[in-house]
């Protein structure tokens, strides 16, 4: 008796979760009417574990044919719709997880792409500093000291103006290297968090599991979803036969 209670327990409280998985998944596929998705979603469950203890107690009863060929397909059919909405839940869930980390690696792109532009600005002021500073290496060299210190100081607003640009683009650099960093420290702790799934893709597709990560996570999916609800609606047969014997 303890077993069968056991059972009964089990299938119960499995379609309680798969039903709360599934409504919130095809909550998710209809967003614009959750309050009815809900609540049709609970009866059917419902329904669905009421229907297979009665069809298993007039399974060899004078039933017309015809209605226990439909409570079998409505059965069937429910346990598909049960499994499509645990499937959009979980996929939802992978996809929220790693949603940030395509996002961070946007943001990081798009920050290499300023830092380089201003690493750009720098490179060209300095090489401009640098040929400034050979044509009045010619004044020093032809002796002509004192004109070299009258074009230095023609020179003086010029290479203000660079040195100002080398400032502000190292203001810069440093300012975006800084939000690189927090980028990247968030982005490896996404990582860490989803380090299962490559250890799960490794497994199924090996070398090639860097590129399979998304068909991974499918694949597990749908093996929890095929085990899910129909091992509910069994778990329910069983308790029925339990107790009948």
């Amino acid at each position: 008796m303890f077993l069968t209670i056991l059972t009964f327990l089990s299938a119960i409280s499995i379609s309680v979760i798969a039903a709360g998985y599934s409504i919130v998944g095809l909550a998710t596929l209809f967003a614009g009417a959750v309050v009815p998705i809900i609540l049709m979603g609970s009866a059917l469950e419902v329904g669905k574990l009421v229907a297979a203890s009665w069809l298993y107690h007039n399974w060899n009863s004078d039933v017309p044919r015809l209605l226990k060929l439909y409570l079998f397909i409505a059965i069937i059919v429910l346990i598909f719709i049960t499994s499509l909405g645990i499937f959009g839940f979980l996929s939802k869930a992978h996809l929220d997880q790693v949603k940030p980390t395509s996002s961070n690696n946007i943001k990081i792109e798009l920050l290499d792409n300023q830092i380089k532009s201003q690493q750009i600005i720098i490179e060209r002021s300095q090489n401009t500093l640098t040929l400034l500073d050979k044509a009045l290496e010619v004044y020093i060299d032809k002796e002509y000291v004192t004109r070299g210190l009258k074009e230095r100081k023609k020179q003086k607003p010029e290479r203000d103006a660079l040195t100002l640009a080398i400032n502000e683009a190292s203001d810069i650099i440093a300012e975006l290297s800084d939000k690189k960093g927090s980028l990247k420290l968030e982005q490896d702790k996404i990582e860490a968090e989803v380090g299962p799934i490559k250890y799960v893709a490794e497994l199924i597709y090996g070398e090639q599991a860097q590129d399979n990560f998304d068909k991974a996570v499918r694949f597990v999916i749908l093996i929890l979803i095929f085990v899910f609800d129909p091992l509910a609606v069994l778990l329910l047969i069983a308790a029925n036969i339990s107790l009948r014997q």
